[in-house]
């Protein structure tokens, strides 16, 4: 049933690879560039998979004093700054009402690069089993509990209502939106600045998916080492990123002469309740959060104008997705534009699926559907319009953003034009 209270996107900003800034990250996606290249941050060389898509991030170019950099993690930095361009879109900034205004912030891993980095200092390279705490840094347990990423943000903010984090793996995205929105809904606030935030290349990140083969191998040709749906696809592009988004109650925006991106119509979320890493080849529970977020919008699946995908150039994802699609959309499945945006950005965790939803947004904003970079040798086993290459033309008033996570996790959420 659709809610009372109604939620809509009034500001957006972004740190991405290839791109930072909302703008910037557009440009990217419309003209189909990847962003992925050979691991710089360390010496990946002993590593299977050396590939990832890595921001190209100055933190003092970014605004951030040099207090900021010292005390925050990259991918509080990170969280910040897309925070900041948010607000700023939203032509809120500095102008809240406190106890209306809330902060969750998504993420899948959280200060990964700094509890590695004082890890390996607290132990001395690894090599003393009882660590000493005398060297750790003095915001090391910051660092150790993600919810001070949403504290420095509420702080910064002003917002004295709901805060908190959502940690649901490679969904958290897409969750804490859904999250957020209802906390809209419900009416226990008027706006909620939400969205998600990893910076996860680091060494142990990458020797955790090495192990499970899950990740690229292909290190001789990094620009296009991410192929969602094509035929030679070998796993994902690790990546970083974050996006936050503004998001408020339709009639305080419009009061106030708001720009409205897209409203959030309609979201679900499911667990497979299978395996922690494996997909069920019949798609049935993400079709189920499909169909269930295209019931809560009032929308016919006929209605989709683009399907922005989990896309994350597995073997078991794609086909798990395509099989999905079809259940869920019907006949309609063969005819909606299909396309994953990881194949020019990779696949930046927990913080991917809100850069998911502000393309989504985008795409509604400009009728413009981003394309699957590298979908050059079709799998005859995926038979849907995957827009390869090329960014497409196209009025978009409905928009699915779809995301499949580690443990089974199974999100949706249907965004329409305002």
């Amino acid at each position: 049933m659709r809610r009372a209270r109604r939620v809509v996107v009034t500001g957006i900003g972004v740190v991405a690879p290839g791109g930072i800034g909302t703008r910037n990250y557009w440009d990217l996606l419309t003209a189909g560039r990847t962003a992925t290249r050979t691991i710089s941050l360390f010496d990946a060389g002993p590593f299977r998979s050396r590939v990832a898509a890595e921001c190209d991030f100055d933190p003092v170019a970014a605004g951030l004093s040099r207090r900021q950099i010292r005390a925050w993690d990259r991918t509080t930095q990170f969280a910040v700054v897309a925070a900041r361009e948010a607000l700023a879109d939203s032509g809120l900034d500095g102008a809240v009402t406190p106890e209306r205004t809330g902060v969750m912030v998504g993420t899948a891993c959280g200060m990964t690069i700094s509890l590695d980095r004082e890890y390996a200092i607290v132990s001395d390279e690894g090599s003393g089993w009882l660590v000493d705490d005398r060297h750790g840094a003095p915001y090391l347990y910051d660092y150790f509990v993600p919810s001070s990423m949403a504290k420095e943000i509420a702080w910064e903010t002003d917002a004295q209502g709901p805060v908190g984090i959502v940690s649901t793996g490679c969904t958290s995205g897409i969750d804490v939106l859904i999250h957020a929105s209802d906390l809209i809904a419900d009416g226990a606030a008027d706006v909620m600045v939400a969205g998600a935030s990893d910076a996860a290349i680091s060494p142990i990140t990458v020797a955790c998916f090495d192990a499970i083969k899950a990740t690229t191998p292909r290190n001789d040709d990094p620009a296009t080492a991410s192929r969602p749906f094509d035929r030679t696809r070998n796993g994902f592009a690790l990546a970083e990123g974050a996006a936050l988004l503004v998001l408020e109650e339709y009639e305080h925006a419009r009061r106030r002469g708001a720009h409205i991106y897209a409203e959030i119509a309609g979201h679900a979320s499911r667990s497979n309740a299978y395996s922690m890493t494996g997909l069920r080849p019949d798609g049935v529970e993400l079709a189920d959060a499909i169909t269930s977020a295209l019931d809560m919008a009032r929308l016919d699946p006929a209605a989709l104008d683009y399907v922005n995908a989990h896309g994350s150039a597995t073997k078991q994802n794609d086909l798990h997705e395509t099989a999905a699609y079809k259940r869920s959309l019907g006949p309609h499945a063969y005819r909606v534009p299909v396309s994953s945006i990881k194949s020019m950005i990779g696949h930046s965790l927990g913080a991917v699926c809100a850069l998911e939803v502000v393309a989504c947004a985008l795409a509604i904003e400009h009728s413009v559907i981003p394309p699957t970079a590298n979908l050059t040798e079709p799998d005859p086993e995926l038979d849907l319009d995957y827009v390869p290459v090329t960014a497409r033309e196209q009025r978009t008033n409905a928009v699915l953003s779809v995301s499949s996570g580690f443990g089974g996790f199974q999100s949706a959420m249907v965004l329409t034009r305002p």
